[in-house]
């Protein structure tokens, strides 16, 4: 594992910037382009910090898998962002044609396998990619990112068992991002996902399971990183469980005909009518947090901290306005990659 030197840590801070913006631009075409997002978009805003401390460790050569949760892992590995937004917005120059929409982005060029809209399915699949990567032997290392729900299902365990009896290169991490839709994590370790933390749940598989603070990248770049290293020299498989807080609500609101779809406030507020929860929540939040240790420690000036913003600003406004602008798809194209 390579050590942060104060270039890293602004590259780290730019993709967080980035992510962030792009999270925040497709909520807001929700109220500025009704209509435009059709379907069930999921937002990670909040988890910044897990997504880029994790994909900081990778190497060129390395694969990624991800739930539907997923905007913001190809953003960090270079992806077009004008492409995804034209996705997100259904239209033909977007990163899958518009065929594949928010939950189901793919860049398999840069090691981005895909997303599902199925709780836990990735993991198998990152887990079948971790075998053939073992088969290559071209010291390939396969990430897993579910969240905490996915623990519960069936595929989570056969997997994890599959890759720690063979040793396969791959680390699956585990965003605890607080809420399983509406159900809080403490119910949810009470009644339905026993064991906190919860990677203790690593011991049922004979691995590593480490629990680390998801909003400091810099901690969750120092855990993922020592489990990358160990998948690499085939020690096989480690859980992480990165404990992040959502931000957004799980998603957007389906609404009726002729109703525009929209973001509700969080469930903190709109379920348990905690506001101090949420409140408390944003005070932790990773971008202006990790934005103010940098400061401090000098690694970057305030106006350079500003600069940046603005650049992610304008990054993903000019997506905005391409996917806008783009065409849909024709109608005969619907079943261009329909088989029988």
């Amino acid at each position: 594992m390579k050590q942060l030197d104060n270039d890293r840590l602004v590259w780290m801070f730019t993709q967080m910037a980035r992510v962030r913006e792009f999270e925040e631009r497709v909520k807001r075409t929700f109220e500025e382009h009704p209509g435009v997002i059709r379907g069930h978009t999921h937002l990670a805003d909040g988890a910044e910090a897990s997504i880029v401390g994790s994909l900081a460790t990778l190497e060129p050569q390395d694969q990624l898998m991800t739930t539907y949760r997923c905007h913001g892992y190809p953003i960090v590995l270079g992806t077009d962002t004008k492409a995804m937004m034209a996705e997100i917005y259904g239209k033909k120059t977007g990163l899958c044609g518009g065929y594949g929409g928010s939950m189901h982005l793919t860049d398999v060029e840069r090691g981005f396998l895909g997303t599902s809209g199925i709780v836990a399915q990735g993991i198998p699949q990152a887990t079948g990619a971790a075998y053939a990567a073992q088969i290559r032997k071209e010291n390939q290392v396969v990430l897993c990112f579910f969240g905490d729900g996915a623990s519960k299902q069936g595929a989570f365990s056969e997997s994890l068992n599959v890759a720690s009896l063979w040793k396969l290169p791959i680390v699956y991490v585990m965003e605890n991002n607080s809420y399983n839709v509406v159900t809080r994590v403490e119910q949810e370790d009470a009644n339905a996902a026993a064991g906190e933390p919860l990677a203790v749940k690593a011991k049922a598989f004979s691995m590593p399971g480490e629990t680390v603070d998801g909003g400091d990248p810099v901690a969750v770049y120092e855990t993922v990183g020592a489990a990358v290293d160990r998948a690499r020299s085939g020690e096989g498989p480690t859980l992480v469980e990165s404990k992040v807080y959502r931000l957004s609500a799980h998603g957007n609101i389906i609404a009726p005909p002729g109703v525009p779809l929209h973001f509700p406030e969080h469930e903190a507020i709109e379920v348990f009518g905690n506001a101090d929860e949420y409140e408390a929540a944003k005070k932790g939040d990773p971008v202006p947090r990790f934005r103010a240790r940098l400061v401090q420690d000098e690694v970057l000036s305030a106006e350079q901290a500003d600069e940046i913003m603005q650049a992610a600003r304008d990054e993903m406004q000019a997506a905005v306005d391409f996917g806008i602008e783009s065409d849909f798809p024709e109608p005969a194209e619907a079943t261009k990659y329909v088989y029988a």
